[in-house]
């Protein structure tokens, strides 16, 4: 798991520097093209930014073309971040490999295995939610465990 955790950090710091923004804007447009409806505030929580570096963050993004600000037609006040066609142009294209590879390899694992390793990394996922909200806040944000973005 460590090893594969490192290896997936690391090949995000190369795409990211390949597109020319940080890793960390790579993260965050993930979470954004994964959820077409998060607020600047839920990617706060979702990656422990504060509201000022989120902010920074959707700008940059932005600014690359990768997305954009739009306001919710039923509360003006409420503000969408989306992620823009140049994610599939421009993104996509950097991961067809691994992508392939995986699939690959994902082949020859049966439906009763794959089913395994879904929920393996769907909990795994959350288990990784939830320690975050403790070593943020060193006793375990429950709010924020809770909400998966």
């Amino acid at each position: 798991m460590r090893k594969s955790s490192a290896q997936g950090v690391l090949f995000s710091q190369a795409v990211a520097a390949r597109l020319g923004i940080t890793s960390s804007d790579l993260e965050c447009l993930d979470i954004i093209y994964l959820n077409p409806r998060v607020t600047a505030g839920e990617l706060a929580v979702a990656t422990g930014l504060t509201t000022g570096a989120v902010t920074g963050v959707i700008d940059r993004l932005e600014q690359a073309g990768f997305a954009r600000r739009e306001r919710d037609p039923t509360d003006r006040r409420k503000v969408f971040v989306r992620a823009l066609p140049a994610v599939e142009r421009r993104i996509a294209p950097l991961y067809r490999s691994l992508q392939q590879t995986v699939t690959a390899e994902l082949a020859s694992y049966t439906d009763k295995e794959l089913a395994l390793l879904l929920d393996f990394f769907t909990r795994a996922a959350r288990t990784m939610v939830a320690e975050i909200a403790k070593l943020r806040d060193g006793a375990g944000n429950r709010k924020a465990a809770k909400r998966t973005i």
